[in-house]
């Protein structure tokens, strides 16, 4: 497979060019109200005929920063805005929204970034339960663009 090769070392490239510019970067607000940001990501999604997509992690993480890059670099934006309404939760340093995270089976102890998917109703649809992207920064950018098409909602794969 001397073509996974190359992938991977140019998403641990990428990584490590944007490592320095992304710590700095606030995706998880400290003072956001997940209740109320989910509540809302359900009135949007229901309107929009989204799925919801919640990101558990923490500005600290470089995985995490990581992830936010590639959910925003083609193809992956596009498939992110038509098919997503997505919500960050800021878990402090292991700490903070647990309560939210153990409600949408999210094992915060796994690692972070973590995932859950929800239907436009705000139903669970699926959980990262085994740190699946806790090692994005070793992961090709990809996987991301596999997860987003295998959790968009079915009527949006026959426009895709």
């Amino acid at each position: 497979m001397p073509s996974v090769a190359p992938k991977l070392a140019l998403a641990a490239l990428l990584a490590f060019a944007f490592s320095a510019s992304a710590q700095n970067r606030i995706i998880y607000s400290a003072t956001a109200d997940p209740h109320a940001d989910i509540d809302q990501a359900i009135k949007t999604a229901t309107a929009q005929r989204k799925h919801i997509i919640l990101d558990f992690g923490g500005n600290w993480c470089g995985d995490c920063q990581v992830l936010d890059i590639y959910f925003h670099q083609q193809p992956n934006l596009p498939l992110l805005e038509r098919n997503y309404v997505l919500v960050h939760i800021d878990v402090g340093h292991m700490d903070k929204n647990t309560d939210v995270a153990e409600k949408y089976g999210v094992p915060l102890h796994r690692g972070v970034p973590a995932l859950a998917v929800l239907d436009s109703r705000g139903r669970l649809l699926y959980s990262q339960k085994n740190g699946e992207f806790e090692a994005m920064r070793r992961m090709d950018p990809t996987s991301v663009t596999d997860f987003l098409n295998q959790w968009k909602p079915k009527r949006a794969a026959t426009h895709s």
